[in-house]
């Protein structure tokens, strides 16, 4: 007899991103003449740039030959890419070999995959709020129990990030094995300091634990004193993974191209050197064809000094409609945070309206989605997330209709 994973029982409500697509198509579907503008999900909107368009073009050429046409490639990712990858990260002083680079179809699919190697009895540390698939893909591992009156699972650690310690948590105070940490912060925008962050290197070396950092929106930091990777930091390389991706950088949100940093040298409490990183090729090689061979292409030339020039272009216009956001939502008196050195702005929501209703009130009065901080955990109650990814025309629309529509 077939029976199924309990775990995902435990899951109290769906994907935050498609509920906010439902609750948008039925207020469409009352409000047909209504014009609504997304600045919700973290969806790129700018074309691929010139770059990347020609190699991946040339790609599908070569696979159109016979003479030049490819099949499988290394699960670990084409060579030239690893290769270029492993170099982004030494120009700024972060040591990364190439060895380290294991090339993916996305992030998101890394940061729930790398659990796989790790036994489900690890005790999990989640930055609070926090991208949701974090928590979620954990208690669809066993890794949980059901929701406490706290809107917590029981089993995790949650470390709360706030406006009062500048939303980067606290080490934990109990021991813990997995730690999520992502810095550019989704949702809160808040970038991690290299002093910060050597605090969870030292905490993660004395208990041997792992961390998982997610630094997708590395690109988007503007100050160059803070790090983009955790691997600047002495001593990272025996106790941390990095996540990256070209989504946001290079507008791969429909191409999907990721990858994941795990140093030989890693280490947990039971293993040796070297063990954790031959799991990973082992998982790899087993789950995993490779990304396909013309995207691959494409992020070769997204790395090259012209792909990086124009992909710098595209952060530019991001970053500008952040800027515009955040000038707008201050200017009528909100409080906000990020938007500086991450693509998203996030605000207190006014005189005590809880996420979900302010989710309804911008919809409502203005035909603007955002996203309810709630979503991304306990601690996001009370804020609200809005995505600098857009054109710039329906940004300034979005951001006048704020300005003079939105009742406070």
């Amino acid at each position: 007899m077939a029976t199924l994973n309990s775990a995902y029982r435990r899951l109290t409500a769906g994907y935050l991103f498609p509920e906010i697509a439902r609750r948008t198509r039925e207020f469409a579907a009352a409000n047909p003449d209504a014009s609504i503008l997304r600045l919700g999900i973290g969806d790129t909107t700018e074309a691929l740039v010139p770059a990347v368009v020609s190699a991946m073009q040339d790609a599908v050429t070569q696979l159109g030959d016979v003479s030049t046409y490819s099949g499988y490639g290394d699960s670990e990712g084409q060579t030239a890419l690893r290769e270029a990858i492993a170099a982004l990260y030494q120009s700024r002083g972060a040591d990364v070999k190439v060895e380290d680079v294991f090339v993916s179809d996305g992030a998101k699919s890394d940061s729930a995959n790398l659990q796989q190697i790790f036994d489900v009895s690890n005790v999990v540390a989640v930055q609070d709020p926090a991208y949701p698939v974090y928590v979620d893909s954990n208690v669809m591992s066993g890794r949980s129990g059901t929701k406490n009156n706290q809107d917590q699972y029981e089993g995790l650690v949650y470390m709360p990030c706030t406006a009062e310690n500048d939303f980067f948590p606290a080490l934990p105070e109990e021991k813990v094995d997995l730690i999520y940490l992502c810095s550019p912060n989704n949702p809160t925008g808040a970038v991690a300091s290299r002093e910060q962050l050597q605090g969870f290197v030292d905490y993660a070396l004395e208990h041997k634990a792992i961390i998982l950092f997610d630094s997708a929106y590395a690109e988007f930091i503007q100050d160059p004193e803070l790090p983009r990777s955790i691997f600047e930091l002495p001593g990272a390389r025996k106790c941390a993974i990095e996540i990256n991706s070209f989504s946001k950088t290079a507008g791969f949100t429909g191409v999907r191209l990721g990858w994941c940093l795990v140093p030989t040298e890693l280490e947990c409490e039971d293993s040796e050197p070297g063990e954790l990183h031959k799991m990973w090729t082992r998982r790899q090689n087993t789950f995993f064809n490779g990304a396909s061979n013309v995207v691959q292409a494409g992020g070769i030339a997204a790395l090259s000094d012209e792909g990086q020039a124009q992909c710098k272009e595209l952060i530019a216009h991001y970053m500008e409609n952040a800027r515009i956001i955040r000038e707008a939502l201050e200017s009528i008196g909100l409080e906000c945070f990020g938007g500086e050195n991450a693509p998203y702005v996030w605000m207190k929501t006014p005189a005590g309206i809880d996420s979900w209703s302010f989710f309804d009130k911008l919809l409502g009065e203005c035909n603007v989605v955002g996203t309810p901080g709630s979503g991304f955990g306990p601690s996001g109650e009370g804020y609200f997330r809005l995505s600098a990814f857009g054109h710039r025309e329906n940004i300034l629309e979005a951001t006048e209709r704020i300005k003079t529509q939105l009742s406070l």
